[in-house]
C-alpha cells in the first residue's frame, strides 16, 4: 500500500529560496513591490502567507465590481485597525492613502488574485505605480500574486505597463521536481515514478492524491469520474491564462495524441503553420508544451523540431482523459481506467525517459559535469535511421555520455552498452577525439554488467530531481 503524509502545508520542499527572497523583502527598512505568480494550485497562496506575519495584511480579491473589492479590503484591513472599514473609499488612492496614514509600523499588504482587482479597475496599476514612485512616503510592502501568469506577466514584465521595473523581487512559482515526492511517500521509487507521472509536481495535486488508499481510487475519482475535481482542470487553467483556451485545449489533445509535428497540427487544425506560431510559443511559455529538438541540432531548427505536452497531468489527462470524455460522461469510469492500465506502462516510460534526461545536468557523474540532455533521432552517419534516448556533452565537450532508458528490467547490460557506443559513433558531428560515457537507466538488472558503467535505477533518477 502507498502512504501519503500531510506535507505541503507543513513544509514547503524547493521552496527554500523563495522563502528566504520574500522574508528579505519584507523585513525591509524601505517599502517593497513584491510579485508573485505561476499556475494555480502550485502553493503560491500558501508560500506568502507561510512568511507574512499576523500584523501583515491578506486579501483575496473575488470577480467582483471594484467597490466591493475596496469594501472587503477594507474589511480585512479594519480587523487589525479600527474604524478602518466605516470609511467609503471613492478610489484605491484613497484607500491606499489612509491604511498609511493609520499605519504606526512597517508592515506588508498582500492583494492576492491581483488579476481580479486589475480586471475592475484598469486604472489599478497606475495607482500602485505611484506608490512605489513615491517611497518616502510609504510605509508599507506591497506583495501582490495571481495564476493567470499571462496577465501578471504583463503587468510587470511588458515594457508599456506602469509597473515595469517598480518591482523588487518577481517570483514565477513552478510545480516541484519529482524527487520531492520521495519524502511523503512511503512506497517504492518505481511507484513514486508511475505517481509523478500521473500527477506531476503540483502540490495541490498531490494533496488530493493522498485522500485515497490506492492510485486506482484517486484516478478513477479524481480525474476520470464527471464529477472529480480535476476532471476539467485543463479547461480551468486555459481559461485563467488564455484567451485562445479553446484552440489550446484543440492544440493539447492534438499533441496528447501523438500529433507533434506543426504541420500535423496546423493540419488537423485546418490553419496555415504560420498562424499558429504565436499561440504555440505562448503555451510553451507558460508551461504547457515543450519544443524537442534533437542532441546537436539548433534549437531555432523548426524543421527538425517536434512539441510534446510539458506537465505529466496534463499529459496524462490528453493521453486518456480527454479522448474518453463520451464514455465518461456516459459513467463508463471502470471502462476507461481499464483501457488507461493496459497503457500505463508505455506512458510512464515516456515520462521516465524524461526524468532520466532531467537529472544529467543536477549534479556531476563520473566527476564531469554534464550539459542539458537531448534525446536524438534521425538519420546517422551510415545513413540509416536511429534514435538515442539520453545524449550530452560536458561543459567542455571533451565527454559524451549517452544512455539507454529501460522502464523494464536490463537482462543483457553487456550487450546494451556495446550498442550504445557504436550508436554514439555514428551522430553526426561528434568528434572522434571524444570520450564516450554510456549510461543504463533501468528499473533493474537482472544481472551485472561486466564493463564499467553507469546503472541508475529510479531511486538514483529521483535522488537527483530535488
Amino acid at each position: 500500500m502507498f502512504v501519503w503524509h500531510s506535507f505541503y502545508l507543513m513544509n514547503f520542499y524547493d521552496r527554500a529560496q523563495e522563502i528566504k527572497r520574500l522574508k528579505k523583502s519584507f523585513s525591509s527598512a524601505q517599502p517593497k513591490l513584491v510579485v508573485v505568480y505561476g499556475r494555480r494550485r502550485c502553493g503560491k497562496s500558501t508560500l506568502l502567507k507561510r512568511v507574512l506575519s499576523e500584523h501583515d495584511f491578506y486579501y483575496v480579491a473575488p470577480q467582483a465590481d471594484e467597490a466591493i473589492q475596496r469594501v472587503q479590503l477594507a474589511q480585512v484591513i479594519g480587523e487589525q485597525i479600527p474604524g478602518f472599514d466605516r470609511v467609503v473609499y471613492p478610489d484605491w488612492e484613497s484607500l491606499f492613502t489612509n491604511l498609511n496614514n493609520n499605519l504606526t509600523r512597517s508592515t506588508t499588504l498582500c492583494l492576492d488574485e491581483f488579476p481580479y482587482l486589475v480586471k475592475s479597475s484598469g486604472s489599478l496599476p497606475s495607482v500602485i505605480q505611484k506608490l512605489m514612485d513615491r517611497p518616502e512616503r510609504q510605509k508599507f510592502h506591497l506583495a501582490l500574486c495571481g495564476s493567470s501568469q499571462q496577465m501578471m506577466r504583463g503587468i510587470v514584465l511588458d515594457s508599456s505597463a506602469p509597473l515595469y521595473g517598480r518591482a523588487n523581487e518577481i517570483l514565477k512559482i513552478i510545480p516541484l521536481e519529482a524527487g520531492w515526492l520521495m519524502d511523503h511517500l512511503a512506497g517504492s521509487p518505481e511507484q513514486a515514478v508511475i505517481e509523478y507521472a500521473t500527477w506531476g509536481g503540483v502540490p495541490r495535486y498531490w494533496e488530493l492524491r493522498k485522500e485515497y488508499v490506492s492510485y486506482e481510487e484517486a484516478v478513477k475519482d479524481a480525474v476520470l469520474s464527471r464529477l472529480g475535481v480535476l476532471h476539467e482542470e485543463p479547461a480551468r487553467l486555459f481559461l485563467d491564462d488564455m484567451r485562445e483556451s479553446i484552440q489550446a485545449y484543440s492544440v493539447m489533445a492534438i499533441v496528447g495524441n501523438g500529433g507533434n509535428k506543426l504541420s500535423e497540427i496546423a493540419g488537423r487544425l485546418q490553419k496555415p503553420a504560420t498562424h499558429l506560431s504565436r499561440l504555440l510559443d505562448k503555451m510553451i511559455q507558460l508551461g504547457y508544451l515543450a519544443r524537442e529538438t534533437p542532441f546537436g541540432a539548433s534549437l531555432k531548427n523548426n524543421k527538425k523540431s517536434l512539441y510534446k505536452v510539458a506537465d505529466p497531468f496534463m499529459n496524462f489527462y490528453f493521453s486518456f482523459v480527454a479522448p474518453n470524455l463520451s464514455r465518461l460522461e456516459l459513467g463508463l469510469v471502470d471502462q476507461v481506467f481499464e483501457s488507461v492500465s493496459q497503457k500505463l506502462n508505455h506512458f510512464v516510460a515516456k515520462e521516465w525517459e524524461n526524468l532520466c534526461r532531467r537529472c544529467i545536468p543536477m549534479l556531476p557523474i563520473e566527476g564531469i559535469s554534464f550539459d542539458q540532455a537531448f534525446r536524438w533521432w534521425g538519420v546517422n552517419a551510415r545513413g540509416d535511421s536511429m534514435e538515442l534516448d539520453v545524449a550530452a556533452n560536458d561543459l567542455d565537450k571533451k565527454f559524451l555520455l549517452v544512455g539507454e532508458c529501460k522502464w523494464t528490467s536490463v537482462r543483457n547490460p553487456d550487450h546494451l552498452l556495446q550498442q550504445l557506443v557504436e550508436k554514439a559513433r555514428l551522430i553526426p558531428g561528434v568528434r572522434a577525439q571524444q570520450e564516450i560515457i554510456p549510461m543504463i537507466f533501468t528499473r533493474a538488472l537482472e544481472e551485472p554488467p561486466h564493463a564499467k558503467v553507469q546503472v541508475f535505477t529510479p531511486a538514483d533518477v529521483l535522488g537527483r530531481l530535488r
